[in-house]
């Protein structure tokens, strides 16, 4: 038995001294709220209504129990209101400045069709990890090393020429006899980039091939990186699919393996949940991650 349900009709009748009147009040069926009614006397093992072919009076004990349905509707109106205020109210979340616009939107409106309204702030990955432990946001998509992430995204090198099918070996970067004096190529690392299980082993690879330091660079922000690859023969590490926004043909890198890797923050643990209860391709989408790439969770 619904107890809300049945207490809402016996209110509604008995407010009202009929069941047709009472029934169309609670705007369900007659037959319905005699059923109700009927179902919380049998629980109850006492009549509350004495029932004539035009009204139905209280009868003592229906007197006596009238306050408490009374109470228990109102708190359950009260409740469903402060459900729909919550749904309403913004989920805060970190999110990589990588992302683009339209996955992004998709996303928020999966979100919004399950009851989660998305507010999204777009920072780089040391501030998105204070924004959860200041708990400025109720969540973020942190970067982790690969094989702790949900979301992993391959990197490669972006560049104006092209298209090459062939990877990119950085040991073609190194200059030659003939052309010392000429301007090396460079490898930009954008700032969503720059942290040590990808700037690390770039470095390191760097220092092997005995290329110039200056020719692995972290830029300061996305648009200066680039503007650099624009300008030059220069090479952007990056996701096929931001390469292919940004209009640049994008190449694996020949000696090494590169992903970004996501995994959900949270400092409540019912926040990364809601996070989580999102479709895990929608939040793919707006990392870049192939579609193979998103993990059932």
């Amino acid at each position: 038995m619904d107890m809300v349900a049945a207490c809402r009709a016996f209110v509604a009748v008995s407010s009202n001294g009929s069941f047709t009147v009472g029934a169309a009040a609670a705007r369900i069926p007659q037959s319905v709220a005699s059923r109700r009614i009927a179902a919380l006397e049998q629980h109850f093992g006492a009549r509350l209504l004495n029932r004539t072919s035009r009204s139905a009076t209280l009868t003592s004990f229906g007197r006596e129990m009238l306050p408490s349905a009374r109470r228990l509707v109102e708190l359950a109106e009260a409740m469903e209101h402060e459900a729909e205020r919550a749904k309403l109210r913004p989920f805060r979340m970190a999110i990589p400045q990588i992302c683009a616009p339209l996955p992004l939107a998709r996303c928020v409106a999966v979100a919004r069709e399950g009851g989660l309204n998305l507010d999204l702030h777009s920072a780089g990955p040391r501030e998105r990890a204070e924004l959860v432990r200041t708990q400025e946001v109720r969540a973020a998509l942190s970067a982790v090393t690969p094989d702790r992430a949900s979301w992993r995204v391959p990197l490669g090198l972006a560049a104006t020429a092209g298209p090459h099918p062939t990877p990119l070996y950085l040991e073609t970067l190194r200059a030659g006899r003939a052309d010392r004096d000429a301007r090396r190529r460079r490898v930009w690392i954008q700032p969503e980039d720059d942290m040590p299980h990808l700037r690390d082993p770039l470095t390191r690879l760097r220092d092997a091939l005995g290329l110039q330091p200056a020719q692995v660079m972290v830029a300061d922000s996305l648009i200066t990186a680039v503007a650099e690859v624009l300008g030059s023969d220069d090479l952007l590490l990056a996701s096929r699919r931001q390469a292919d926004e940004l209009g640049l043909h994008w190449r694996p890198i020949g000696e090494l393996e590169l992903s970004r890797g996501y995994e959900i923050a949270a400092g409540q643990r019912a926040d990364a949940e809601r996070v989580r209860s999102l479709p895990a391709r929608a939040i793919g989408a707006c990392l870049g991650a192939p579609e193979d790439e998103s993990e059932e969770r």
